[in-house]
């Protein structure tokens, strides 16, 4: 008979941020370890509960016993079963017997071939297992295999030793109403759980039927077994408390929070508005990170004084409640306030010479030298650009300051938004306290990129510094490991040459960055290897923008100088890609490649097309066409304009199937073959101005 099944292990307390990586890997492995039994129906629905002092898994139409299964053994080789004389052997007999079947005769097994050679095999049908003889080594592989982050030791009454996350108390497990005799840890299996620890009285009650586990536990037990339903109830109502304000939840916080809770109720607390002298990025994230506050902002995104807590209890009257949390977060908020008037004592410029105090790698020196190396390349860069030269070193100087401070030394997730408040308070320039922030960007994908021009500078050169100076002591990515975050570090250097249209290239921005680790001992210079990583991040890039794998190769196969223009190429390469005429002229530059590539010797013989040599009509056609557009071509490429100068290309298409119809390229005659080389090298440069197109040939 088909019923639901639900299994359950009641708990002491569960780590909150495995919770829910537990409870999938629960669900999933009983799941399948059922459904490779054959106990499961194709329509079968898992879900995983999972509370802060449970671990459940409900699975609909699970099946009372598994059928029957046709088996097919080996019995035997036939050499080996048989004797000389064809009769059974005594290997056949103890072979039967040991498969449990003495009685079969020769007459009853299938002879067969087997490889080479012959055997003989025997089918039969197995029965069925009770779904307790199946589930039980299910749920020991399942609970074995749990991603427990560490193991604990603890004694059931009885005396003996087990290990699980936490303290197991009961177990349950129910096929519809009735109870699956398992045994896990000590325990029986029965039909009793336990609610919320104190909104149900902590008393033990029946789960008479698996269908109903969910609202019986919601409505006697007070417990939300769904984590992901408590956690859309804490957002529910954190919106309602929020009212005109926003509540910030980042999802983390929210998850695990949910992961604390049974039956969560919030609730709304205050702290005294002398705290909002402090930057609010310090008091959300104490107020986040140690207490699991919601902090609120107004409409203007300003801190608010008010937040909201989530608790596990409800009540009529929350004051001891919110009282015991006010009390709670204020010396949290005091320190953040200490923190911040002590670190104003000092300027940042005053702290620079302590960097020399902070090993930034033993092989690559101290953080002091690795500013120098990073103001240098900031000056570079600016001066290149353009920039204010004075104001991207100051703000290179500055920007690792704020790591010896008290508050980031507290928390380390505010470098760089500390750096921007303590120079903003020394006076220093607008665009150099940015620096400090601005300069980690982007810290992610889709993160926004620096604003100001002092502050692009300093993140590329912080980045490229990075990128050569790990890989030049070999410690770049390999497979998934990239501690070191260089394909972050190299994406953000794509994407702020790419989005900003920064007319530096690439290979004189990485040849700036090796100049900068000319004293540094034993380096060596990884620039090629540091090109082609990049290159291959800003692949991907642009292939999540929607550009075909075949248009980006087109652009970058002929190693762009620079990219600021890469995407404007790309466009110019798909509008070209849905004319006409571009299958007929790719298939063609392919074709041009291909024969240029053979005769590289005699490319170094010829020199420019000798109109006098242009014997076939279908050449002098092509050479007068190519000659027609060329001028047009420059004109467009100069301005700019790389689609218009992919579409004048289009009006050589009838010309250039002309010649490869008409014309034999590889004629006797050396100077005349010569020649038609040297026309196809000057068709071949016109069309590959924008990007290589016989990428786009199928």
């Amino acid at each position: 008979m088909n019923q639901t099944l639900l299994v359950e292990l009641q708990t002491e307390e569960l780590p909150p941020k495995a919770l829910v990586k537990l409870g999938a890997a629960f669900a999933n492995g009983i799941a399948n370890g059922l459904k490779a039994r054959g106990f499961l129906e194709d329509d079968s629905v898992v879900t995983a509960h999972s509370t802060p002092r449970r671990l459940a898994v409900s699975i609909t139409r699970v099946r009372a016993t598994s059928p029957d299964k046709t088996i097919r053994e080996k019995v035997l080789p036939v050499s080996v079963a048989l004797d000389k004389d064809g009769n059974p052997s005594a290997p056949l007999a103890k072979k039967l017997a040991a498969l449990g079947f003495p009685d079969l005769q020769i007459a009853d097994l299938e002879r067969a071939q087997d490889g080479k050679a012959e055997s003989f095999f025997y089918t039969h049908t197995a029965p069925g297992s009770a779904l307790a003889s199946g589930l039980q080594p299910v749920l020991e592989e399942s609970v074995a295999k749990l991603p427990i982050p560490k193991v604990m030791s603890y004694q059931r009454p009885d005396g003996t030793t087990v290990q699980f996350v936490r303290p197991v108390h009961s177990l349950l497990a129910l096929h519809g109403a009735d109870v699956v005799p398992l045994s896990l840890l000590g325990l029986d299996a029965g039909r009793v759980t336990l609610g919320h620890r104190f909104l149900s009285h902590g008393l033990p009650f029946d789960i008479e039927n698996a269908d109903v586990y969910r609202e019986v536990l919601e409505t006697r037990g007070k417990v939300i077994a769904s984590s992901e339903a408590r956690k859309e109830a804490i957002r529910t109502q954190l919106l309602a408390k929020a009212g005109a304000d926003q509540v910030l939840m980042p999802e983390a916080l929210l998850d695990e929070v949910a992961a604390l809770v049974e039956w969560p109720v919030v609730y709304e607390c205050r702290f005294e508005d002398v705290f909002l002298s402090v930057p609010q990025e310090c008091l959300i994230l104490t107020m986040q990170t140690n207490q699991k506050y919601f902090a609120l902002t107004d409409a203007n995104g300003r801190l608010r004084s008010r937040f909201l807590i989530v608790s596990n209890l409800e009540t009529d009257d929350p004051s001891a409640i919110v009282g015991g949390n006010e009390r709670v977060v204020r010396p949290r908020l005091s320190d953040a306030k200490f923190f911040f008037e002590q670190d104003k004592k000092k300027t940042l410029a005053s702290r620079l010479p302590q960097l020399a105090n902070v090993v930034y790698h033993n092989k690559l020196g101290t953080q002091l030298e690795r500013t120098g190396r990073v103001t240098w390349l900031a000056g570079a860069i600016a001066k290149h650009l353009g920039y204010d030269v004075q104001l991207a070193e100051r703000g290179a100087q500055l920007a690792k300051t704020d790591l010896l401070t008290d508050m980031v030394g507290e928390f380390p997730e505010l470098q760089g938004i500390m750096g921007t408040y303590y120079a903003r308070n020394d006076g220093e320039p607008e665009e150099v306290a940015l620096a400090a922030s601005e300069h980690y960007q982007p810290r992610f994908s889709g993160d926004a990129l620096p604003s100001t021009n002092t502050g692009l500078v300093v993140a590329l050169a912080d980045k490229l510094e990075t990128l050569v100076g790990i890989w030049s002591i070999g410690l770049q990515p390999t497979g998934e490991k990239d501690p070191f975050a260089l394909r972050r570090h190299a994406l953000g250097v794509m994407r702020m040459l790419v989005e900003k249209r920064l007319p530096l290239g690439l290979a004189e921005l990485i040849g700036d960055a090796v100049t900068v680790f000319d004293h540094v001992p034993g380096f060596k210079d990884p620039s090629q290897e540091v090109i082609a990583f990049m290159l291959d991040r800003l692949r991907g890039l642009l292939r999540d923008r929607g550009f075909s794998p075949n248009e980006v190769e087109a652009v970058l196969a002929q190693n762009p100088v620079r990219i600021d223009d890469v995407v404007q190429r790309l466009e110019a390469v798909q509008a070209f890609a849905a004319l006409p005429e571009s299958a007929s002229l790719a298939a063609a530059n392919k074709r041009i490649t291909n024969i240029l590539k053979k005769n590289e010797e005699s490319l170094a013989q010829a020199s420019r097309v000798d109109p006098a040599l242009l014997r076939d009509e279908a050449e002098k056609t092509l050479y007068a066409a190519l000659a027609r557009v060329e001028p047009e071509v420059d004109a467009a490429f100069a301005r700019g304009d790389f689609s218009g100068t992919l579409k004048t290309l289009a009006k050589l298409r009838d010309a250039v199937d002309a010649f490869f119809n008409d014309v034999m390229v590889m004629a006797e005659d050396v100077a005349l073959r010569n020649n038609r080389l040297a026309l196809l090298q000057r068709l071949h440069a016109a069309m590959n101005r924008v990007a290589d197109i016989s990428k786009l040939a199928a």
